[in-house]
């Protein structure tokens, strides 16, 4: 039986956390798999509970973490090579930046002949500056030579990575979507929603806009603020928004939203307000159940769950058209895309779903359709198992 390492950043919400587990659970038992984990930032949620439910015990690195740290960084690689010489893995799968670094080349200065890299996002635009960014992508590039394949997760990733960024030949890539357990999303929807909105006073009248993720510069919540603030002032509806998620730019985006009249100032009745922070949410189909629209504001992204999982609960989307929304997102079809960091875009197409009834309805049954089977995790399973079968031939 071949046997896979997979080494991830860290277990925090997110596709990457989904498909590592999903792939070292389903895979078997064609393929034995280690779970090797990074540790999260304290801003961020666990999801240690997708692992638990699983029943898998991931090995962690106690000193890898998101940001560089040369010394942490280097105890990290040490202890891959000593869990490499132990497992003795024919193939390495590294997932996102950190673990792709640390990971690939601890599996190449072992010896290990099968090195595969996801790209789950990037960051050579939007996140540091251009000195900074340009210092990743040669790192990406060193990389991309000692890595046997690697996966994108959409065409517009692919075609970003090789030909705006040029990491490496389109031949050492293969394009491999995302997939999640989606059922969840689809079950009792009605239940979910009258739920939800009993839990947060969300009247039947009212229209509820979320938007799902880290509180980070690159989500660009405060795109997202400034365009409500348009739309609350246009609209004929109530609506009512909610923030979920956390992280180092909640303060400041609670601040904005006072100022912008969003967020009433000492208020503890948070149903008096037209925006709502929540954090962290782990039942997030029973908080898609609620809304009627859910919001993207991203600067740059890869290919984000939220709206894969937004679709699955039958809610139409609004986003900006970053990485690789564009082939999650049905424009004009399971909801709207608008250019990035453009607030008359975004505000224009929220207040056209806002005050529609019949294009959200139409939007809702669409986008369930949309990713039904394309982001099962039947289907990455799949895949990821033929493509290990090839490359260990």
């Amino acid at each position: 039986m071949p046997r896979v390492l997979r080494i991830i950043n860290r277990l925090n919400l997110g596709g990457p956390t989904f498909n590592a587990a999903y792939l070292t659970k389903y895979l078997a038992p064609e393929f034995e798999t280690l779970l090797v984990s990074g540790m999260k930032d304290d801003t961020e949620e666990s999801s240690e509970f997708i692992v638990n439910e699983l029943g898998l015990q991931p090995v962690y690195l106690p000193d890898m973490y998101r940001e560089l740290n040369p010394f942490k960084d280097y105890k990290s690689y040490y202890r891959l090579r000593k869990i490499i010489e132990e497992f003795k893995p024919d193939i390495v799968h590294t997932h996102a930046a950190k673990a792709g670094a640390v990971g690939r080349l601890a599996a190449a200065h072992s010896g290990v002949k099968v090195i595969v890299h996801t790209f789950h996002g990037h960051v050579f635009h939007s996140y540091f500056n251009p000195v900074k960014s340009r210092m990743f992508l040669e790192v990406e590039r060193y990389l991309a030579r000692k890595t046997t394949k690697i996966i994108a997760l959409s065409e517009l990733q692919k075609q970003e990575l090789t030909e705006t960024f040029a990491v490496a030949p389109k031949d050492k890539f293969v394009v491999i979507p995302l997939g999640f357990d989606l059922a969840k999303f689809e079950t009792n929807k009605e239940g979910k929603r009258k739920l939800f909105r009993e839990q947060h006073h969300v009247a039947d009248d009212e229209i509820a806009i979320g938007i799902v993720g880290r509180l980070v510069p690159i989500k660009n919540h405060e795109l997202f603020l400034r365009a409500i603030k348009e739309v609350s002032e246009k609209t004929t509806k109530k609506i009512r928004v909610f923030i979920i998620g956390d992280g180092e730019e909640r303060a400041s985006l609670e601040i904005l939203s006072r100022e912008l009249g969003l967020l009433n100032k000492g208020s503890d009745k948070m149903d008096s307000c037209i925006v709502t922070f929540t954090s962290w949410i782990k039942e997030i189909d029973v908080s898609n159940a609620g809304m009627d629209i859910i919001a993207l504001t991203s600067n740059n992204e890869g290919t984000p769950v939220s709206l894969i999982e937004a679709q699955a609960s039958g809610v139409p989307v609004v986003s900006t058209d970053v990485g690789g929304v564009r082939n999650i997102i049905l424009d004009r079809g399971t909801g709207w895309l608008s250019p990035p960091r453009d607030i008359k875009a975004l505000s224009e197409n929220l207040l056209k779903l806002v005050e529609n009834d019949e294009v959200r309805r139409k939007m809702s049954a669409a986008g369930s359709e949309n990713v039904r089977i394309r982001f099962s995790y039947q289907r990455l399973c799949s895949d990821i198992s033929a493509l290990y079968s090839n490359l260990i031939k």
